[in-house]
């Protein structure tokens, strides 16, 4: 008698789309926690007594955490393995994210922040090499526009809950809520070691590399690879340092409430800013990762099928510097350049993370991850710290958002380079991503 095929078998779809899930809520809780300072600027400033410059320190402290642990943290990844290295980052995020929550001042906070960054990029540097690990040759781009899209939620959430949070039961209240969804992402990351333990032991795969991986090893990515982690560095930091003081911003400029639905429970309150997203300052800054979570899948099933990652690096650049000059010289309604700048959210990323594994060897995608993001944490840690100088210098916005425009116009240069020396070493960014 034949035995039935197992329908769960690790080499299945159903079953690599279930990995998939499980990775995507890995990130979910550091999402939320990242952003959940820079949604409630204002309850933190009053607690804490500092000002615009010190919310976007806790910014820099994270990224420059990041820098200093990006590297070692993807050479882990190749040498212990997607497991053991996810969960030991998982573990640091709750940490940093629970100092936070527990912080009495600002000095406590941006040693939570710190540990909290140590933990994060890297988590996320291992979430991409997961995917590469299980994707590659088959629904590549589309798999990061999944993860993107539950990760992000995190972000929405964040933005459209934490004040609401803060405003009923105190920023320590929004804090904890934050720290507490990071926990439930280590819950996750055992979810997913558990699959992938089953799958190492059923399709004989190894999770990690044998060979010795040393930092000489950069010195064997192409070219491409260093456009590609300029144009991130650059087109990131012209995002998340915006995002870090914009609900600030959207208050300062065009007198957005912090929340609306006065009255309501708070479940009803929560579901009334999602629906009036537009009428809030935290909701406006949150149109982009909206926009992301909502598009990111199916940008990167586009992807896969259409190729041409760096001319939509391009085109997302040329709208990102519009989007910034109608914030910096005009009074249109915000929401007009969110949305265009949330279309840059959603093209840009779904061309650039799925583009590592193709031009990189397999056994070298954990440091060429932890590499890239390390650099881009350069520019994190960077710009936040200027936007809030800029704003306390000039006590307006303007000056920060010509500077991510320029942000924009190096992106354009980049990315054409980057399509000009793609071509010379064979077009397989420009070209279709084979599926099975």
């Amino acid at each position: 008698m034949t035995a039935k095929p197992d329908p769960f078998h690790p080499s299945t779809k159903r079953y690599r789309f279930v990995v998939l899930a499980f990775a995507s809520l890995v990130t979910y809780g550091s999402y939320f926690a990242y952003d959940s300072v820079g949604a409630i600027p204002d309850q933190l400033m009053r607690v804490w007594g500092v000002d615009q410059a010190a919310i976007g320190a806790l910014y820099s402290l994270y990224s420059l955490a990041a820098v200093f642990t990006l590297l070692v943290g993807g050479i882990m990844i190749d040498r212990l393995g997607t497991r053991k290295s996810s969960l030991i980052f998982s573990l640091l995020v709750t940490g940093g994210a629970s100092v936070v929550a527990f912080a009495p001042g600002i000095r406590t906070a941006y040693f939570g922040r710190f540990l909290f960054g140590a933990g994060s990029e890297s988590l996320i540097t291992a979430q991409n090499a997961i995917i590469a690990r299980w994707f590659k040759g088959k629904e590549l781009a589309l798999a990061f526009g999944v993860v993107l899209t539950i990760s992000r939620l995190g972000t929405l959430f964040s933005f459209n809950t934490e004040a609401l949070i803060a405003g009923r039961y105190g920023p320590s209240a929004a804090l904890w809520a934050a720290a507490f969804l990071c926990g439930l992402s280590v819950l996750a990351n055992l979810g997913y070691n558990a699959l992938d333990r089953r799958a190492g032991r059923t399709l004989g795969l190894v999770d990690g590399s044998s060979d010795r991986i040393v930092l000489a090893d950069v010195q064997r990515f192409p070219k491409s690879f260093w456009y590609l982690t300029c144009l991130c560095t650059v087109f990131y930091s012209a995002i998340f340092p915006f995002t870090a003081l914009s609900t600030d911003f959207f208050a300062q400029k065009y007198g957005l409430p912090n929340t609306t639905g006065e009255g309501l429970g708070f479940f009803q309150a929560v579901f009334y800013n999602f629906l009036h997203m537009f009428s809030t300052a935290p909701g406006t800054t949150s149109i982009i990762i909206f926009a992301s979570t909502l598009f990111a899948p199916f940008a990167g099933s586009m992807v896969d099928r259409l190729g041409k990652r760096a001319s939509l690096m391009l085109g997302g650049s040329f709208l990102m510097v519009l989007a910034y000059s109608i914030l910096a010289l005009t009074t249109l309604p915000p929401a007009v350049p969110m949305i265009i700048l949330g279309a840059a959210f959603v093209i840009v990323p779904a061309a650039i993370w799925p583009s590592v594994p193709l031009i990189v060897e397999p056994q070298r995608t954990g440091t060429a991850y932890g590499l890239m993001t390390m650099i881009q944490n350069v520019g994190l840690m960077t710009f936040p710290w200027v936007n809030g100088r800029l704003r306390v210098r000039t006590q307006t916005y303007t000056a920060s958002m010509t500077m991510f425009a320029a942000l924009g116009v190096i992106g354009i240069g980049l990315a054409l380079a980057l399509r000009r020396t793609d071509q010379k070493e064979g077009g397989v960014l420009e070209s279709r991503q084979a599926m099975s």
